[in-house]
């Protein structure tokens, strides 16, 4: 007998990987809800087989411990994520399945959180093949699922597609003693039509952001006066937590790294005790305060941006370099705890990192107490 024979066939680990990925895109040619969820399963029961289930998770779970007013604590988590930006699954694949890990992550969780929110940028390209995969994607998420727009989901067709899938742009709710805005914030003025632009050049001028054709991100004199009025029926002491694509205060212009308007809404939150903001479109750790109001950027499940060149918020500690032959790298997940008191703090999980939480005394202080412990090597 050959000897070769009695040696049992072993795959290696990047073969096993391959092959699980492999039969994960060839079921998502079908995508109804139930061959997706059969499928996600699938690759999750397969992950977890090979010992993948100790990653850290790429969504990012909030714990809210704040009441209604004159009530009793009642805490609840949601789990938070963004920037995504999904291209058609034959034009890249990688950004398919770190939302798939992202979904799959939040799925696991036990107990599940209340609900789920995405910060925008579903899409890369805004168009219809890109909208749809996310949306039966998201669909597979067991909790309830809020929606936020990014320009990147908005101008090839102005939110036409986005609106079918999700609904208004622009809206509030409550849950559990807490008010919720949701703001569009990447309005921009028309620059497309007086140069004659198809939808696909208004949507690549937009994409790029560094440009001097595309005019500043702004929230908008129609969204400013609805929250006005949103907020008119709401307590100064009840906890306030709005949701913005772009930052709600001005970070860098060249990238739009910037809201036009920033100090017109600021102004509405001015009179509530404890408002905090959380935004996408960065990409990286932002940490900010201005007045009453806590400012905190989320990562992106596709890829990380640089800081900007001229500068950070002064409370803001660098997230590490990332590494740019690693693709997972500058990527991640955290989490966020309303104390009752409403003042939070923010952990942040980087891959491949060591974690960043930035406390809500640090903010207090101006940066004197609980300072963060600074990364080993410093970003760009």
């Amino acid at each position: 007998m050959n000897d070769n024979a009695k040696i049992p066939h072993i795959k290696s680990v990047e073969t096993r990987h391959l092959e699980e990925r492999e039969t994960l895109f060839r079921g998502l040619h079908n995508l109804d809800r139930r061959s997706f969820l059969k499928v996600s399963t699938g690759a999750m029961a397969a992950a977890v087989a090979a010992g993948a289930s100790n990653h850290f998770h790429s969504f990012l779970p909030v714990n809210v411990a704040f009441a209604a007013e004159g009530g009793a604590g009642q805490g609840f988590t949601f789990a938070y994520i963004s920037d995504s930006h999904l291209y058609v699954k034959k034009s890249n694949e990688r950004f398919v399945r770190q939302l798939l890990r992202a979904v799959d992550d939040i799925n696991r969780l036990d107990p599940q959180p209340d609900f789920v929110f995405y910060g925008g940028d579903l899409a890369q390209l805004g168009r219809k093949e890109e909208l749809d995969l996310g949306a039966q994607i998201l669909k597979s998420i067991k909790a309830p699922v809020h929606m936020m727009v990014g320009e990147h989901d908005w101008y090839f067709d102005m939110g036409h597609r986005w609106n079918e899938l999700f609904g208004a742009q622009t809206y509030s709710f409550d849950h559990k003693g807490v008010h919720f805005a949701v703001l569009m914030s990447v309005q921009e003025k028309d620059f497309w039509s007086a140069r004659g632009m198809s939808p696909a050049e208004r949507m690549h001028t937009v994409a790029g952001l560094d440009n001097a054709v595309q005019s500043a991100f702004e929230v908008g004199a129609a969204q400013r006066e609805w929250l006005r009025k949103d907020l008119e029926k709401v307590s100064t002491s009840t906890p306030l937590i709005v949701f913005s694509h772009s930052p709600l205060y001005k970070l860098y212009r060249p990238w739009n790294f910037w809201t036009d308007d920033a100090e017109d809404v600021q102004a509405l939150l001015q009179r509530f005790d404890r408002v905090t903001v959380l935004h996408g479109h960065t990409h990286q750790v932002l940490t900010n305060r201005i007045g009453n109001i806590q400012f905190h950027g989320m990562l992106s499940t596709a890829w990380p941006w640089p800081y900007a060149p001229q500068g950070l918020p002064a409370l803001t500690v660098q997230m590490n370099r990332p590494n740019p032959f690693d693709s997972n790298d500058g990527l991640g997940d955290g989490s966020v705890t309303v104390h009752p008191d409403g003042l939070v703090d923010k952990l942040y999980n980087l891959w491949n990192r060591d974690p960043m939480q930035v406390k809500a005394s640090y903010l207090s202080s101006g940066g004197k107490r609980d300072v963060p412990v600074p990364p080993t090597l410093a970003s760009y």
